[in-house]
């Protein structure tokens, strides 16, 4: 558990306005011909990855028609009324199911201002809405995740050869097939601001914090801002970076399973959502997030042994429970 607490203590001094740094790169980074350029590519991931734990990527192979689809019926769902929402809750333990300002961040000790749903896919039972509710909304949601998935494994596989492991490691670790999966799908929904909010101390629609997971890929919305993320060696002076959202972009970060995996030679750092500014768009902000999580029965071995061998399962658990002190 120190390592659990550890991270919190790493969190819950993170919760300050801090200042900005626009001239910082997210590095964009092309991944077309993915098969054939691999080692090209696996070289731009890794010096972006080691520099800041961010970076971006364009062609990537989805379709722009099934982005807007998935962003689609993440709004349907949203649009629901509660009473509805209701009927599929986020079961404790799961990341399964719709949960409304239920997180609280260790940084700033107030909820999102935010709504989710979560698709995590051995654990759906009842918790998928009906196609009375919303026609297609799990065959669009399963075949987005599945494009997630793939994205997120060659991805992986870039950093399991630099890390000097074979090609498939972070493949087999993330076994869809599996009863143990539990990498999750998240659509996200901020809600408007009203006037009276702006400016507002402690309020943010995603407090700082870092991600349990391997990897996440983020899907955001072109005009709908917000995400800052912070570098750990700048982490004592906070000065955040603006990551400017556009459709055809995936923003992806290195998560705390990968850091641990790396004996923290890739970098989980902190990121946050902030509230809107006077002068900006204060309507709905939507998200889709991938959080590539390995199945549960996977061990997470230290190469050096930096840190004790634990399962995915009983690390992810660990994590969860430490920031619910």
């Amino acid at each position: 558990m120190n390592y659990a607490l550890t991270e919190l203590d790493r969190e819950s001094r993170m919760g300050g306005l801090g200042t900005e740094n626009s001239d910082r790169e997210v590095r964009t980074i092309s991944i077309a011909d993915f098969t054939h350029r691999f080692e090209e590519i696996a070289d731009q991931l890794w010096s972006a990855a080691t520099d800041i734990g961010f970076f971006q990527v364009v062609d990537h192979g989805i379709d722009m028609a099934e982005v807007n689809q998935a962003f689609t019926m993440a709004e349907a769902f949203f649009a629901l009324p509660a009473e509805v929402k209701q009927q599929y809750p986020l079961k404790k333990g799961t990341n399964a199911g719709w949960e409304y300002k239920s997180q609280v961040r260790p940084s700033v000790g107030t909820a999102d201002e935010k709504e989710s749903y979560q698709y995590t896919r051995p654990r759906m039972s009842e918790l998928w809405p009906s196609e009375e509710e919303i026609t297609g909304f799990r065959s669009t949601i399963e075949a987005f995740e599945r494009k997630c998935w793939s994205i997120a494994m060659d991805l992986l596989s870039c950093f399991a050869v630099r890390l000097g492991v074979d090609r498939d490691f972070f493949t087999r670790a993330h076994d869809p097939e599996s009863p143990n999966y539990q990498s999750t799908l998240r659509l996200l929904h901020y809600y408007p601001f009203p006037e009276d909010m702006l400016g507002v101390d402690g309020v943010w629609r995603a407090g700082a914090h870092t991600d349990f997971d391997a990897l996440t890929l983020l899907f955001q919305r072109a005009g709908q801002g917000g995400l800052q993320v912070l570098p750990g060696a700048e982490a004592q002076g906070q000065a955040w970076t603006p990551v400017e959202p556009a459709d055809d972009v995936i923003t992806c970060n290195i998560g705390d399973m990968l850091m641990r995996w790396s004996d923290d030679l890739l970098p989980s750092n902190f990121h946050r959502v902030r509230a809107p500014r006077a002068g900006e768009y204060q309507g709905p902000r939507y998200s889709i997030a991938f959080f590539a999580q390995a199945n549960t029965d996977a061990m997470i071995d230290s190469p050096k042994g930096k840190y004790p061998s634990i399962t995915a399962g009983d690390y992810l658990t660990q994590r969860v429970t430490a920031n619910a002190l």
